[in-house]
């Protein structure tokens, strides 16, 4: 089976397309692929298909193989091969819980409209030095705590503990943030299925939508990641706008065995 190794802001994928092969993997088989030492390494699986309803069909799979609802720093990558491939400055593409559209606005950089958030809501809920987070559905589950600085916060332990917390029996996406000023956070996500990661598109949906609603941002912010920098907007819709880098880094061919 053919693949693509890309990254958007060091979020990396393998990403396999139906259209051209029969591809038919397990979730053993994803976990084994996207493990660091005994596969080609990713976050997340990523296969495409043909749609009824948009350009591509993109299913997202976690490192652990079980499947993510949305991903929008693999939606950025997925938009820019259907882009290359069009010679079109913008695109559709359909994941399990809606149609995103895309467009390019740069050399290697893509937009999504993310669509809106749902079930924002505050929870009542802490554990050792974070409390009050923020709960915001983008397709997928974040929990976005706001802290004064990273110091004594370990992402690691905290990420685990409210990951695999009773309030979340299908688990979730756990955001640390911090507010430098009114159009500039910094986060740090723990990705359910994942663990830390350089980057995560959805989760800076999800920061955005809960710093406003906290009153620490406009609707337009960057928000830093150990990878890179997206740029954020909170549209008078309630869409997120979210736009960022993508990286091609190689492609393969799986053998079998």
């Amino acid at each position: 089976m053919k693949f693509r190794k890309m990254h958007g802001l060091g979020n990396d994928f393998v990403i396999f397309d139906a259209r051209e092969e029969n591809i038919i993997l397990s979730q053993d088989d994803m976990a084994l692929i996207a493990d660091r030492h005994w596969g080609v390494g990713a976050d997340m699986i990523v296969i495409l298909d043909h749609s009824e309803n948009a350009d591509i069909l993109a299913y997202n799979f976690n490192a652990d193989g079980s499947e993510s609802g949305a991903c929008g720093n693999a939606t950025r990558c997925v938009a820019d091969i259907i882009m290359s491939e069009t010679g079109k400055q913008e695109c559709t593409i359909e994941l399990t819980y809606g149609i995103l559209n895309c467009k390019k606005v740069g050399d290697l950089l893509v937009q999504v409209d993310m669509g809106e958030p749902k079930n924002v809501r505050d929870l009542d809920l802490s554990h050792g030095s974070v409390s009050n987070p923020v709960a915001v559905n983008m397709g997928n589950p974040h929990l976005v705590f706001f802290v004064d600085n990273f110091d004594g916060i370990s992402v690691e332990k905290l990420g685990v503990y409210f990951e695999t917390h009773e309030n979340f029996p299908s688990k979730t996406n756990v955001e640390f943030v911090q507010a430098i000023d009114k159009t500039h956070l910094i986060q740090k996500t723990w990705e359910r299925g994942v663990g830390l990661t350089q980057a995560c598109g959805s989760g800076a949906c999800a920061v955005i939508v809960a710093a406003h609603r906290r009153g620490l941002v406009e609707r337009k912010a960057q928000i830093e990641l150990d990878g890179g920098v997206l740029d954020m907007e909170l549209t008078g819709d309630n869409h997120v706008l979210m736009s960022g880098a993508v990286a091609y880094v190689f492609e393969g061919k799986l053998n079998e065995g």
